[in-house]
C-alpha cells in the first residue's frame, strides 16, 4: 500500500497560481473572481477552485462579499494604517527577540543579506531590493522563532505585498529604507534588543509615511 503523504492537494497548487496572478496584478484589486470561468481557464472543476479561493480569503488576499462572491482585496488608507500598526508591533518584537537569540551563523547570514541589499540599492534594482528585503525580514522572524507571531506576520505581509513596492518608488525612499535596515542590523549585531525593536518600528513608521 502506498502511504506517501507528500502529494499536495490540487487546491493548494491552484491557490499558488491565483496568488501569483494577484501579486502580478493580472487579477486587479477589486476584481471579481468568477469561479466557473477561472476553473475552465485552469482546466479543473469548480470544487478545487472554490477551496483555493477560500484559502486566499483566509490570507486576506481575497474578500468574500455576501451574495456577491469573491473579490481581490482592495487595500485602502485605513487598511494600510492598521496593517502597518500591527506589523510594527510584531516585527519590532521579532527584531528584539532576534537580537537576543541570534547565533553567530545567524548574524553572518543577516550581514550577508544586507550586503546584497546594499548592492541592489546601488544598482537601483527595486525588484531585487524588494525580494532581498523580504528575505531579511523573514530571517529575523526565523531567528525569533515564534511560529504563532510569524504566521500572523506572513499573512499580513501577503496583503501588504499588493502595495509595498509602491513605497520604494517614492523619492528617496529606497535609500532611506536601506539606512533603516542598517540601523536594524547594527542593533541586532550589537545584541541591543531595545534598539533593534525601536529601529524596526521606525522602519515601519517611515514606510507607511512613504505610502501616504
Amino acid at each position: 500500500m502506498n502511504t506517501k503523504l507528500n502529494n499536495r492537494p490540487l487546491y493548494e497548487d491552484v491557490a499558488d497560481r491565483l496568488r501569483d496572478q494577484i501579486f502580478a496584478k493580472q487579477l486587479a484589486p477589486g476584481s471579481w473572481l468568477d469561479e466557473q470561468s477561472l476553473a475552465e481557464q485552469f482546466g479543473i472543476s469548480r470544487t478545487p477552485m472554490r477551496e483555493a479561493i477560500k484559502a486566499l480569503a483566509s490570507e486576506g488576499l481575497v474578500t468574500m462579499k455576501l451574495r456577491r462572491g469573491a473579490y481581490v482585496t482592495e487595500v485602502n488608507r485605513s487598511d494600510l494604517d492598521q496593517i502597518f500598526t500591527v506589523l510594527s508591533l510584531l516585527e519590532g518584537q521579532a527584531a528584539k527577540e532576534a537580537a537576543i537569540k541570534a547565533t553567530e551563523d545567524d548574524l553572518n547570514l543577516l550581514d550577508h543579506l544586507h550586503h546584497r541589499l546594499e548592492t541592489a540599492a546601488a544598482d537601483r534594482d527595486i525588484e531585487q531590493f524588494f525580494e532581498i528585503n523580504g528575505k531579511f525580514h523573514e530571517l529575523i522572524q526565523q531567528i525569533a522563532g515564534n511560529r504563532w507571531m510569524n504566521g500572523v506576520i506572513d499573512d499580513l505581509r501577503k496583503v501588504l505585498k499588493l502595495h509595498r513596492k509602491d513605497s520604494l518608488t517614492s523619492t528617496g525612499r529606497l535609500q532611506n529604507s536601506l539606512i533603516e535596515h542598517r540601523e536594524i542590523l547594527r542593533a541586532i549585531l550589537k545584541r541591543d534588543e531595545l534598539a533593534a525593536e525601536v529601529a524596526m518600528r521606525k522602519h515601519f513608521a517611515n514606510g507607511l509615511e512613504a505610502l501616504r
